[in-house]
């Protein structure tokens, strides 16, 4: 069957169309993306504005019928954090149902690691022994640690790399300061959960997952998406130690000129490097293998699980 997995994250919302059925890899068939970053929509008491409301209203009726073009039989509709964590996330529910007919589950943060995890867990197969996995979104940082496919640790921070950007650096470049307030606030954050995982014994294999990771293992010399899916690529924590500051002076018009930066991830792309690093750090984690699959992926095979067991 052709599946549509309609994820509204903090920096997009995309759809993406599979054909799979249970037993089976789910074989991508369309991708429909768009910035919309609820993230930075937010109003002074974390609600989400009327303009954002219609943005994304907007945004749910195009992939809708990007879904419907497709022949999509099956749409998985949900919400992570910046849905989430609004302080009006109910009439927000409630209107995008209303005029789209679409009801967004929103996720816990456990739940997008749990999912993530899943994934991950799926995609490396069991010979990867007890893995430990990180997912720097927008919003938030999703750390799960485990041996079977459902991870005996699943953590979500706030610390997303649009999050960040907008709370901590205003500056283009960002001033000394003010990203060494934001290296010193990552890893109180993330110091925090180092214990309730270390107890669980040194994971055989360290996965990251999301488009903060990629980019960033691709200026250090990971190979470009276009060599395809089964390329292996890592990141290597003393790479990324050098890329930091390097990154700190910058201006997100010359982060845009890396390679495989996108112009929309530019101006987050710094955030997202110190939460890499503090947490590779921290975690005692000196390279780290970049898996591409991820939440989306999650939700697909959670679904075809309980289709194989209806």
């Amino acid at each position: 069957m052709r599946l549509g997995v309609l994820d509204v994250g903090s920096n997009t919302v995309h759809l993406l169309v599979v054909d799979a059925h249970p037993g089976a890899r789910p074989l991508p068939a369309h991708s429909h993306k768009a910035d919309l970053r609820l993230a930075q929509l937010l109003d002074g008491d974390g609600a989400i504005g009327e303009d954002g409301i219609e943005k994304l209203v907007a945004v749910v009726r195009d992939a809708l019928q990007a879904a419907e073009d497709k022949g999509v039989e099956d749409l998985l509709p949900f919400a992570t954090s910046a849905v989430r964590e609004a302080g009006n996330a109910d009439d927000v529910l409630t209107r995008v149902e209303a005029e789209t007919g679409v009801r967004l589950q929103v996720l816990s943060g456990a739940e997008e690691a749990r999912l993530t995890f899943l994934a991950v867990r799926r995609w490396f197969g069991w010979s990867a022994g007890k893995l430990l996995v990180l997912d720097i979104g927008g919003g938030s940082l999703e750390i799960a640690y485990g041996l079977d496919e459902e991870p005996h640790a699943a953590v979500s921070l706030p610390l997303g790399a649009g999050r960040l950007t907008a709370g901590w650096l205003p500056g283009d470049p960002p001033a000394p300061d003010d990203v060494r307030a934001l290296r010193r606030h990552v890893r109180t954050e993330i110091a925090r959960t180092v214990g309730e995982f270390s107890r669980l014994g040194a994971p055989d294999h360290v996965v990251a997952t999301s488009k903060t990771f990629k980019q960033l293992a691709r200026i250090a010399g990971a190979a470009r998406s276009a060599e395809g899916l089964y390329v292996q690529r890592e990141l290597k924590r003393e790479s990324l130690e050098a890329w930091v500051p390097r990154l700190a002076g910058m201006t997100t018009e010359q982060r845009g000129e890396l390679p495989g930066v996108s112009e929309g991830r530019a101006g987050q792309l710094l955030a997202g490097a110190l939460v890499a690093e503090g947490a590779m750090d921290l975690f005692g984690v000196e390279s780290l293998e970049i898996c591409p699959w991820a939440l989306r992926e999650g939700v697909i095979l959670r679904r075809l699980d309980h289709m194989g067991t209806a």
